[in-house]
This record gives structure tokens, sequence and C-alpha cells, in this order.
């Protein structure tokens, strides 16, 4: 589908300012929003917002339905009676520009926990009731999720596979002594999950009714230690015991030898087809009630995807294997009407990729970083796509503007300061411009790039697990200056409505040759 011309910023809530070590849905992310209608953007646009798994990455969640309790806001709970005020004032003192994960997790955790047992000894009824109310609405995952996270706790984060077999191959007896015997933790996880939601709802209403959009991202894998892998072992390529048989990955191309070894378990595309794609609608389904816009990760796997034997240690001997894309999005449009979706379709992009991502009409995406490796025919300039594309001058797992551009070749460096009349400092806002200026319907830019950041200030790294997903900002790196510039050149751009825009008027009488 088409979107209105706009504009918005990428930021992962996690990066917001706030006290306890990471950014949440507090103060700080209703202070972004009003900086973003300040600013004439249409558009917040976020990772993954699953519970973080591995190396703390949103890409590799415990869940493809549930929320981060990370995020929960915790003075809300503090206004509910669930916290009080010396039950936060023991938090340490937490870096301001980047996520202590293991500090903010461990304080975190324990504020939930005090939190949930007050509430379920002292809640109201009619908080009693709205919480019951969403664990029935939510039942068809949040059951299984809630047991997973309560077996996770309770066998030391251990993978899965590793549970007595009992619970691994989800024997019903079994299941149903185990959810009684972590009753409390099973609860836990459900109230943090009704937490979640009625916090992110109350964002999301604050948002939409300033006319900011909020735009999601859906991970193409998920994680092979989820809930999602333990619950529906039948639709992933899996030995009895439940490790994978193959994994998803990349191929070997220019920035590596050897490709990508991801680990995600692959679908059984077969048996997901047979059951008419329940688990993707439903997926699809649950994200879209809480993001108005989607962005897909990795696209082309439904086109066709890189399967590598899980006892590979690289993704050198893979194989390329078809999906039944056309088939699912046939699905998903059948049952969800409008696909609000984002194509992410970066990488090598064959013309079967783009059938489908046309055939759909979903809009792929344009990144500006990629744009001055070659000439002026690369498809990354502004001057070779259309109107149907997003385009970013880099994305979260790309260097920020001003850092790539240290990096970059001297020939790129020569190309992209003739190519937009500029040199030195004034390259990242130049590059925004050019965004903003293109006939692409979306441009998003991410934060680090309007605050004209270097590449310390990144947010991930390829192939590495150390160091990512920490980038925070503090509003004194904020000032007036990054809302006026950005205001006038999205409203100049024809982004947004140029109500606080003035300009000359323009010399009455016709117009001489």
């Amino acid at each position: 589908m088409r979107f209105p011309r706009s504009s918005g910023i990428l930021l992962h809530p996690t990066s917001l300012p706030g006290p306890y070590g990471n950014g949440d849905l507090g103060s700080s992310a209703y202070h972004f929003v009003d900086w973003l209608v300040l600013a004439g953007q249409r558009l917040w646009q976020m990772l993954p917002l699953g519970p973080g798994g591995l190396a703390n990455s949103p890409y590799m969640a415990l869940s493809a339905f549930a929320g981060n309790p990370l995020v929960v806001d915790l003075e809300e709970l503090k206004r509910h009676g669930w916290l009080t005020e010396s039950d936060l004032a023991g938090a340490p003192k937490f870096p301001d520009e980047r996520v202590d994960y293991a500090a903010a997790i461990a304080f975190r955790t324990s504020a939930l926990w005090t939190a949930s047992r007050r509430f379920f000894s002292a809640s109201t009824s009619a908080d009693r009731a709205a919480f019951e109310s969403f664990c029935a609405t939510e039942r068809s995952w949040l059951e299984d999720y809630a047991l997973f996270q309560a077996l996770n706790e309770a066998h030391g984060q251990v993978l899965w596979t590793s549970w007595p077999q009992a619970l691994v191959h989800r024997d019903p007896a079994s299941l149903r002594a185990a959810r009684q015997e972590h009753d409390e933790r099973f609860r836990h996880h459900q109230f943090l999950q009704w937490c979640f939601r009625w916090q992110w709802d109350a964002l999301k209403r604050y948002a939409n009714e300033r006319k900011v959009a909020l735009v999601g991202d859906i991970p193409i894998f998920v994680a092979h230690h989820s809930s999602d892998v333990w619950s529906h072992q039948d639709l992933f390529h899996l030995k009895k015991n439940g490790d994978p048989t193959v994994v998803a990955g990349v191929p070997p191309d220019y920035f590596s030898k050897t490709g990508q070894r991801w680990g995600n378990p692959l679908y059984r595309w077969d048996v997901m087809e047979q059951k008419k794609f329940k688990w993707w609608v439903e997926r699809f389904r649950a994200s879209l009630a809480i993001f108005d816009i989607v962005r897909v990760d990795h696209f082309r796997g439904f086109e066709a995807y890189w399967e590598i034997p899980a006892s590979e240690k690289t993704a050198v001997k893979g194989r390329w294997v078809k999906a039944p894309g056309e088939a699912l999005f046939r699905t998903l449009q059948k049952r969800l009407k409008d696909l609000p979706i984002i194509a992410e379709d970066l990488g090598v992009i064959t013309p079967e990729v783009t059938a489908l991502r046309d055939g759909f009409e979903l809009p792929g995406m344009k990144v500006l970083q990629f744009a001055f490796a070659a000439g002026p025919e690369n498809a990354f300039l502004p001057h070779n796509y259309g109107p149907h594309f997003v385009v970013y001058t880099g994305t979260h797992d790309n260097d920020t503007t001003a850092g790539w551009e240290r990096t970059a070749t001297d020939r790129e460096r020569e190309f992209v300061h003739r190519y937009l009349g500029v040199d030195g400092p004034s390259t990242t806002r130049a590059m925004i411009r050019a965004a903003l200026n293109s006939v692409a319907d979306l441009a998003v830019v991410p934060f680090q790039d309007v605050l004209e950041l270097g590449t310390e200030h990144r947010m991930n790294l390829p192939g590495t697990t150390d160091g990512n997903w920490e980038w925070r900002f503090s509003w004194s790196q904020v000032g007036p200056k990054h809302a006026d510039s950005l205001y006038e050149w999205t409203a100049l751009a024809h982004r947004c409505p140029p109500d606080r825009l003035t300009l000359p008027p323009y010399p009455s009488g016709r117009v001489q040759p």
C-alpha cells in the first residue's frame, strides 16, 4: 500500500533518557513524541520490541508476540501503588550514554517482582479485572510464553532442549504440573505483559492523537531459545531432541568470505502452508495491533532463503531454498485486508524478490550510505528510484553518517561531496536533506544523524556481539536547532504542513521569462 508523503525518526525506546538504566515507556517517550511533532515528523520507527534474548539483541527475542518488560515504566507502577519511593531509591548510578544491560536488568527485574507481588496481594478489583481480561484475550500466545519464561528461570536460563524430556516434548500432564508448580512465576510474566500492553497502548494513543504513527519491526526468523519454537516445534526443522537440523543465514559476499550464520531454526513451510499460515497471520495481527506500520526484516527470505546445515560452523556450505512468499502474502492480504508493511529488501535482490514485493504493492528500502560505492547508475541514488520506497540515511546496522563519511573510501567521499555539493561537517545535514527532498513517499533518519554523532554512537555492528544495542542519548544533547532545522527541511520538502515556515511572499504580477 502507498503511504502519505511524510518522514520520521529511527530511535529504539531503550535509547531514550531515563533514571533506571535504559529508556522506557515513561515520560521521556512522551517527550520524544512532542519533539517529533515540533520537528514536523510523522513517524517514530523502532526495532523489535520483544523480550531481549541472546546478546540483548532485539532480533533474537524470547517471543515474537510478547513485549519487552525492560521498557515498562517503573514510575507508572509507583503511581499505581505497586512500587514505593523507597523501592526505587536504591537504584545504582547508571551511565547516561549507554545501557549497562547487566545492571539495568538486575535492578528492573527486582523492582518488577516487587510490583508483581504487591499487585497480586493488594490490587483493586478494577485492576484485577483488567488483568484477567487481558490474559483471556491474549491466551493463544500468553500462556505458552508465561510458562516458557517460568521454566526458563527455574532451569537457570539454559536452552530449552536441556530441560527434562517431558517438558521438552510438551507432555500435557507435565505441562499442567509445571504450571501449578511455578504458578507465581507464571502469573508474574502475565502481569509484566499486561503492564507493557496498557502502557504501550497509552503511548500509542498519545502519539496517534498528535498524528505520529508508530513503525515496528518484524524479524523474519525467530530465536531457537524462544517460546515460539518450544511451543510450535512442528513448524520448524528440528531433530527429535529439539535441536535444529538446518539454520538461517546469508551466503558469502563482498563483505564476508564465509557469509553469516545466524543460527535461527528454519521454518517447515510445507507444514505452515497446510495450516493456512495461521502462525504468521496471528503474528502479523499481533504486530499490527500495537504498530501502525511494520517493517519486515530480511524480506527476500520470503522468496528464497539460505539454508545452512546446523552442523556447519559457517554459512559457506548453504543452499538457496524457495519459500512460498506469494501464498503467504495472499493469505495475509485475505485475512488482514490492508498490509501497512515496509519490505526490507536490502542485500542481493533478485527479480523474483522484486516481483514479490511489487506484486503486493509493498514499499522497499533505499539507504543513502549505499549510494556512493559505484557511479551515477547506483540504484540507491535518489535520482534512480521512484516514490514507492522508504529512504534512510542509514539503518541500525550502519555506522552513523558522520562515522561512515570518516571511514569511506576517498572515491566515495569525493562522490558524496560532489553529488550533494557539500564538504566536511555539513555532509550529515546534506544527506538528511537529500533523503527528505527525494521522491520517496517516506523518509526516515536515525536520531544519531539528527544529532550529527560519530561512530561511537552507532547502535549495532553486524557480526559482533559485544557493545551492541547500548546507545542512549540525553536531552542535554538536543538543542532547539535540531527540531527547528529538521522542521524547516521537512516543510520545504512537502513532508509536513508549513505552518511555522516563514518565507518571503512571492512578487505579485506575472513572472517574466
